[in-house]
């Protein structure tokens, strides 16, 4: 979702890499550019220096013109010398799509937080009759209709499309904990909302951070319910989470997933919190009446949606109603026919 049509970050680099081609963007960090299938038409993926080998933070979603791109990379850029480890920032497609392609085929191990990595091992079985039926009661009460229901039926094995089979082993990262890459340390700050524990890294040294989707510049990430967290509260965990990002230096050059490498952190946070004050104070209008989350949904997103941003907008709106709900200024009502409806206090 787009923030403000005028940015308050200034963007660090003129340009974009090509797929298949990287850029140094801080001594011994490179940007790479991979393509995705989504009206958000890329990711950007980052190759660390280290030693006399390379780290790749996040991979691509898992498919055969990404790899061909990773080939190129391989081919003309690695030199030689060996890929040592995998690190993803979370389970998202885009972000874990090729870790497994990638882990077999250099021999090496997947760095991840524990619930990314358990995540990722879930989504990839694909739902089972129960879990597919929890998905249908989630959506109805949230007030989809027929069209709406066939969306959810179309894309049931949307995740496992996009992934290659995940590593069964893996090497925990946690909130905290300093990481050596290339004789360099790297923090791990975790956020939330976004994922459960979506891993960002800090280095001091280079004045870098790898923010992953939960900085990003000109839009903010998503922050959704999902049906296996029905009643989770994802916006308070994010919103709570940006002031872990406060102390780090203003001039900090920051390397986000999408849209290009910024400086103007502090700016950054202020604006995608202000966003949602804002969505925060549309959804409480809006719920002047009953409201069901598909009705938050429409008035929030006025333009056409496709079935995979539908359930990025409907996870969105409830996201707004929790925590509108949460911090009492909503109640939640269920009607004869099972539909949520929230209503100001």
């Amino acid at each position: 979702m787009t923030l403000s049509t005028e940015s308050p970050v200034r963007y660090a680099f003129e340009g974009l890499p090509q797929p298949g081609a990287t850029r140094e963007v801080a001594p011994g960090v490179h940007w790479l550019r991979m393509p995705l299938p989504f009206k958000l038409d890329h990711i950007n993926l980052w190759l660390l220096e280290d030693g006399d080998g390379w780290t790749i933070i996040d991979t691509g979603i898992a498919r055969d013109e990404v790899k061909a791109a990773w080939e190129q990379v391989f081919a003309t850029h690695f030199g030689g010398q060996p890929l040592k480890r995998v690190l993803v920032t979370h389970f998202h497609p885009d972000h874990i799509g090729l870790a497994g392609w990638l882990v077999e085929r250099f021999g090496v191990e997947l760095w991840t937080p524990l619930s990314e990595w358990a995540l990722g091992r879930l989504f990839m079985q694909g739902p089972d009759e129960a879990s597919q039926a929890q998905s249908l009661r989630f959506y109805q009460a949230a007030g989809f209709d027929g069209r709406q229901m066939d969306a959810i039926a179309e894309r049931r094995f949307a995740y496992r499309k996009g992934v290659a089979p995940i590593p069964t082993s893996f090497r925990r990262i946690r909130d905290g904990e300093t990481l050596e890459i290339g004789g360099r340390g790297w923090r791990v700050i975790v956020g939330h909302g976004h994922s459960p524990e979506h891993a960002c890294l800090y280095s001091e040294d280079a004045g870098v951070l790898i923010s992953g989707d939960q900085v990003l510049p000109r839009i903010t990430p998503n922050i959704s319910v999902w049906p296996q967290e029905p009643e989770a509260n994802p916006l308070r965990l994010y919103l709570d989470s940006l002031p872990r990002f406060r102390p780090l230096p203003a001039d900090t050059l920051v390397l986000p997933s999408h849209d290009q490498p910024f400086t103007g952190l502090h700016a950054c946070l202020d604006t995608l919190a202000h966003h949602h004050d804002r969505r925060l104070e549309q959804t409480y209008e809006i719920c002047a009446a009953p409201a069901t989350g598909v009705d938050v949904l429409g008035r929030l997103f006025r333009r056409e949606l496709d079935s995979h941003q539908l359930m990025f907008a409907i996870g969105e709106a409830l996201a707004h109603l929790h925590f509108l709900a949460g911090e009492g200024q909503l109640r939640r009502d269920t009607r004869a026919d099972g539909v949520h409806t929230f209503a100001r206090q």
